[in-house]
């Protein structure tokens, strides 16, 4: 069995080299949510040719925060650094995908821009024994999410539109 993972298989229109993909690890490198030289050259260094390779989880807005230094693709600044990460797998023949990210409750005011509340689906607090990692390395605990409105719904939906039309 262990053989099977090592041979070529086709995803879609992608020619995969082996079975085996990079998983989404988060890497907390970001600064302001843009991504950095050194996402460029972690990335190029675990892909080969045929190689694919999920990226860490990737904001799609500036309410979508909920851990430090995880990068964003919802700003042209962030679009563009990612550039430089895709041009880097691309050049040894890897195949890279980005994983947009919302974390929804399991946030912190402090991550969000207006200091509010976090935005969910419920207006429920993820459970007690949950700690959020806050820019300063200390934990706190996440804050009471804001339920969206169901008119609300919409503009998170067009965020993840956007953001995978950028990516």
């Amino acid at each position: 069995m262990a053989a099977n993972l090592f041979t070529p298989c086709r995803m879609g229109k992608f020619d995969l080299s082996r079975r085996v993909v990079l998983a989404p690890l988060t890497r907390c490198r970001a600064i302001d949510g843009i991504p950095l030289p050194v996402h460029a050259e972690y990335y190029a260094q675990r892909t080969t040719k045929g190689g694919f390779l999920i990226t860490e989880g990737t904001l799609i807005s500036d309410t979508a925060v909920g851990f430090p230094g995880t990068p964003g693709i919802y700003t042209e600044e962030q679009v563009e650094a990612w550039k430089k990460v895709v041009d880097a797998v691309h050049s040894k023949g890897g195949i890279i995908f980005c994983q947009l990210w919302h974390v929804g409750r399991t946030s912190n005011r402090v991550y969000q821009a207006d200091g509010g509340a976090p935005i969910s689906s419920t207006n429920q607090s993820i459970s007690d024994k949950w700690k959020i990692n806050l820019p300063d390395g200390t934990l706190d605990d996440p804050h009471k999410p804001r339920a969206l409105q169901t008119h609300e719904v919409w503009q998170v939906i067009e965020q993840y539109r956007q953001a995978a039309a950028n990516a």
